[in-house]
């Protein structure tokens, strides 16, 4: 068997795959999430949750095959448990949103090496992360801005929760093409 040529730097490999245990980490937050939903009877709440944790184990995989098809190698690592418990549906969204926030910035930062060590193919594959963040920040973002405009309504509380429920995960166009 022909061995495969090593096409990506060390330091890209190695701050890919940090992507990847961050991209882990993101899917068993909002795992946690959701079980958190659960365990308030808001099955919407939970719903979105679970389906936002299949889209970071999507990215995973988008991480884990790039680095196979540069001829890197993929190293995974430990990941950190992630909170169980929040005071409420309003303070685990801030959470995410925040949470969407850090991962734009590592994105941001990946971005910024491959351009430093001219790493071309990987800047363009990282753009679908660019432009993955913007909406992974706004739908937290949303859900955020509702959840305090609605305050201590419990009606709406219901109502936002039958929507969230409506959420289901769709491949990209660009992984069913292939």
């Amino acid at each position: 068997m022909e061995k495969v040529i090593n096409m990506i730097k060390e330091n890209i490999e190695k701050a890919l795959n940090n992507q990847i245990n961050a991209e882990i980490y993101s899917a068993y937050l909002y795992l946690s999430m959701a079980a958190y939903f659960h365990s308030i009877n808001l099955p919407g709440f939970a719903n979105w949750m679970r389906v936002q944790t299949q889209e970071e184990l999507m990215h995973t995989m988008k991480f884990y095959d790039h680095i196979n098809e540069r001829g890197g190698r993929v190293y995974l690592s430990t990941i950190e448990g992630p909170p169980t418990e929040w005071k409420s549906p309003l303070e685990a969204f801030e959470a995410a949103y925040k949470h969407e926030q850090k991962v734009t910035k590592m994105i941001n930062d990946l971005v910024d090496l491959a351009l430093k060590e001219g790493d071309h193919a990987t800047n363009i594959f990282l753009q679908w992360f660019v432009t993955e963040q913007i909406e992974e920040e706004a739908s937290t973002n949303d859900v955020v801005q509702r959840l305090k405009l609605m305050g201590d309504m419990g009606n709406g509380l219901f109502m936002i929760d039958r929507e969230l429920a409506q959420r289901q995960f769709n491949l990209p166009t660009v992984l069913t093409q292939e």
